[in-house]
């Protein structure tokens, strides 16, 4: 598809798209080190990586941990190939960067009656009003001025919800290189073990990104609605004295997802270098599509990731989703980096997903125009916010991992 270069200038200014950031997205120059699996490296410009995205190639944009110089000379990827591109080198190396602990999750619930209380107070109507909030936001691709806009609504939401919980604190995370931030939403515990769930907050046209809109309702304003529910249950328990978590409870709204997990690979890389523990982390990354189960006459149920992901995590998932949950869980693979729990793994932290289907099922209306709201299932959400509820309550009550 060609399109005039004014007409897209022109939209570039109508959406506050700076000539930089224009100029960036149709760049040649491979200057961005790309993790396209376990034992594979990637140079690539960001024309390469809008391609690759287009293609559904998947990859961890790592330039902030290792730079282009850093990788070419400690050979991870080989030299220049033809048109600027590089070719993929693959040798024996440490996929992780520490071996990830194995914990001892809880085998059964231990908080049936403080969680099915809290369930009972899903609030379904503020769900929709917040995702048709975060819609309405013409693009919240990281590079974007709306995107920016989006995060600051989304850290209001956030600091409200926690600012009568004692001592939780709500920090932006600033990036280099894009001006969107992410969110850490911080409930202590008696332990700096910490408990995360994640959903990243940015949407994408990958037709055109900052100039076509993205509403992104399900990928991942779905996700990032149904943490958002369950922060307010969750908190409103801890301020009233219901119940006081023995592990550090966060919940996280990244940055950049789209862009190869830029935001989640800055923020627990930075976990990593100052040496926190995480116990656990569940993403929640598009909750809310069933027709595509509805039309085959599949029944309603959850998604298991079960490839690059924690297996004793995803058996204790199975225990939440049994003790508080009336859809059943099937297993599914996404491949290698397909979205923010590969950047928690990375860093030797044990991660899980679970989306709103099996994969095959999944929508596949995300990054257009056409990802909006009403294309979801407000009930099939409602089941995404009684694991989540239920995953941080036990997860971040739970005192004998070790």
């Amino acid at each position: 598809m060609k399109i005039p270069i004014l007409l897209v200038l022109a939209a570039a200014a109508t959406n506050a798209l700076s000539l930089q950031t224009f100029t960036s997205l149709f760049s040649e120059s491979p200057d961005r080190v790309l993790k396209t699996g376990p034992e594979t490296y990637q140079l690539a410009s960001e024309a390469d990586k809008l391609n690759m995205r287009r293609n559904g190639k998947k990859f961890m944009d790592v330039t902030g941990v290792i730079s282009v110089e850093e990788a070419l000379s400690q050979g991870i990827i080989a030299g220049a190939g033809n048109n600027n591109l590089i070719n993929v080198f693959s040798k024996q190396l440490h996929t992780l960067k520490t071996p990830v602990p194995e914990y001892n999750y809880p085998q059964k619930a231990g908080y049936n009656k403080l969680v099915t209380s809290l369930l009972g107070k899903i609030d379904v109507d503020a769900v929709k009003a917040n995702l048709a909030k975060f819609t309405s936001f013409y693009t919240r691709y990281y590079k974007s001025a709306s995107g920016v806009e989006s995060a600051e609504w989304l850290y209001a939401q956030v600091s409200e919800l926690v600012k009568t919980v004692p001592g939780a604190t709500v920090t932006k995370i600033k990036h280099g290189g894009w001006d969107q931030f992410s969110i850490v939403a911080s409930i202590p515990g008696k332990s700096t073990d910490k408990v995360v769930v994640g959903a990243h907050q940015d949407s994408i046209n990958l037709l055109f990104p900052n100039l076509l809109g993205a509403p992104g309702a399900d990928d991942d304003g779905s996700g990032t609605v149904t943490t958002l529910e369950a922060l307010r249950l969750v908190s409103g328990a801890i301020a009233a004295g219901d119940y006081a978590p023995y592990n550090t409870l966060e919940f996280h709204y990244y940055s950049a997802e789209e862009g190869g997990l830029l935001g989640s690979v800055d923020v627990f890389s930075r976990y990593f270098d100052q040496k926190k523990t995480v116990v656990g982390m569940l993403q929640q990354d598009m909750t809310g599509y069933t027709q595509g189960t509805v039309d085959l006459g599949v029944e309603p149920h959850f998604g298991l990731i079960n490839d690059y992901t924690l297996a004793k995590q995803n058996a204790f998932i199975r225990v939440v989703v049994d003790a508080y949950c009336s859809i059943p869980v099937h297993e599914t693979e996404c491949g290698y980096a397909c979205s923010d729990h590969a950047s928690a793994l990375e860093n030797g932290y044990p991660a899980s997903f679970l989306i709103e289907s099996e994969f095959k099922y999944s929508a596949k209306q995300i990054h257009l125009t056409m990802d909006t709201m009403d294309r979801l299932d407000f009930e099939h959400i409602k089941e995404h916010i009684k694991l989540t509820v239920g995953y941080a309550i036990e997860l971040a009550g739970a005192k004998n991992l070790y």
